[in-house]
């Protein structure tokens, strides 16, 4: 047996002179060749003597033993190539790597056995050091993004990420330090120091926020969970001179320290344009046990489900809740309520616009419900099919939702009888693009209904502003 890449079963082709063999015949003996070779491949006992890494340098062998283990329990070729493939995708996640090869071949030397092979996974490490820069334009404003990047810094997939963001409206930069548990990519640390700086137009509200935060992520069963400790230091301004008083009255300094618990089931096939598949998103915040000036009790969720139909068709359903619970008598925070209103809720009115407002600010909410019922179909006559063109779709939607402050002595029925007062609701339709699997633009065509007194909307109008907010960074 000779060298085995992995990447071919397809038998060798038939040369020879005409026999007078019909063409049919030819197919079903290289069939019944093929199917006997794959049974031979899968039926032949194998055994792996030694899985060698060649290319390392300043990675340690022993994170790479976890992600390589698989392959020695392998009984067969064929299972010995999946078992390879799989390890090679896992040390491709680890992120520490520019390209991994696999090589399978006879085993050599004196302890060579009749039916041994050695496995060889040839990688290229990435550099000490990669940087990145690029330019962002969204929501009226332009930044320039400056990335460095030390992967690997440990020899154990440590990764330590420095941004920083210069804009026509906001500074921020960011430094991030990674570390995974070997063997389990999944189950990792992040520590994190920032400084964000951001401009709230609706509430006429500036805020920079300078903090350092902690996260634990690790799988349990088929749930995803993030723990989190986070210590700000927020300072709020006002945007314009015609700010309300109710904005200035909340300007300042405060200090917040809060834990939170999230817990995920992701069973999408995409999150961007997902076609089935289902998302459970729970969390939890508690802010003021630790220390600081805020002290509430958080607590949100999201739903949604996909569903395929006839004629390349989904549907797919959203809903999302939340509520705040302040602590101690401490009314809550303008920069901790929920906001509701725009492209990513209800469709058809403008960014954060529904809720509790003064003399033209958002104020937001301490409670809120929004769903949204969506069919997307391919394009009329499938203009483009199997390629451009599939990137497209016919987007129907029903979105609707409320946001309110609530008088947490009255009890539940008095808290669902106000949430289900002066719902906002809208329809419509649009054209939806996906961008790979990083964005999804959108233009609609928005018919608000349910309009209170004060909320901002946009009535038979196709809307620029149907365009989904992107978030970019490194991955």
């Amino acid at each position: 047996m000779g060298t085995v890449h992995a990447r071919s079963m397809d038998p060798l082709p038939m040369h020879g002179r005409d026999m007078g063999v019909h063409p049919d015949d030819m197919i079903e003996v290289q069939e019944a060749e093929q199917e006997t070779k794959q049974e031979v491949l899968e039926n032949k006992d194998v055994v792996v003597q030694h899985v060698n890494i060649e290319g390392l340098g300043r990675t340690k062998e022993d994170l790479l033993g976890y992600e390589i283990s698989e392959v020695f329990h392998a009984k067969n070729l064929i299972d010995v190539m999946k078992k390879s493939h799989i390890a090679r995708q896992k040390l491709l996640r680890l992120g520490i790597f520019k390209e991994v090869e696999v090589v399978i071949d006879t085993s050599d030397g004196a302890d060579a056995l009749p039916n041994g092979l050695d496995v060889t996974f040839e990688v290229t490490e990435m550099k000490r050091l990669t940087g990145s820069y690029n330019t962002m334009v969204g929501n009226n404003e332009g930044s320039m993004v400056l990335g460095v990047k030390l992967p690997n810094v440990f020899g154990r997939a440590e990764k330590l990420t420095f941004q920083f963001s210069y804009g026509t409206k906001e500074t921020s930069y960011g430094l991030s330090f990674f570390k995974p548990q070997p063997g389990n990519f999944e189950r990792n640390l992040t520590l994190n120091l920032y400084k964000v700086t951001g401009q709230f137009p609706w509430s006429s509200l500036k805020e920079t926020d300078r903090g350092v935060s902690t996260e634990l992520n690790f799988p349990l069963w088929r749930t995803n969970h993030t723990l989190k400790w986070e210590g700000v230091w927020r300072e709020l301004g006002c945007l314009a001179r015609s700010a309300s008083f109710a904005v200035r009255e909340e300007s300042g300094h405060t200090l917040k320290s809060a834990l939170s618990h999230t817990m995920s089931i992701d069973t999408r096939n995409s999150a961007i344009f997902p076609k089935k598949g289902a998302l459970l998103r729970i969390n939890q915040e508690l802010a003021g046990y630790t220390g600081g000036d805020a002290s509430f009790l958080k607590e949100d969720f999201e739903l949604q489900v996909n569903r395929r139909l006839v004629w390349d068709s989904v549907l797919s359903a959203s809903l999302w809740g939340g509520c705040l619970l302040p602590i101690g008598g401490k009314p809550s925070s303008i920069a901790d309520r929920f906001y509701l209103g725009g492209p990513t809720s209800v469709r058809g009115f403008g960014m954060y616009s529904i809720g509790p407002q003064s003399e033209g600010d958002y104020l937001g909410g301490e409670a809120y419900w929004a769903g949204g019922l969506h069919l997307y179909t391919p394009l009329p006559f499938r203009p483009g099919r199997g390629g451009f063109g599939d990137l497209f779709r016919t987007h129907f939607f029903l979105n609707a939702g409320n946001l309110c402050n609530l008088n947490y002595g009255e009890g539940p029925r008095a808290h669902l009888q106000k949430l289900a007062e002066c719902i906002r609701w809208s329809y419509g339709a649009g054209i939806v693009l996906r961008l790979a699997n990083i964005a999804r633009l959108e233009l609609n065509y928005c018919i608000p209904m349910g309009v209170q007194s004060g909320d901002r909307y946009n009535t038979h109008t196709f809307r620029g502003a149907g365009l989904t907010p992107v978030r970019w960074g490194f991955i």
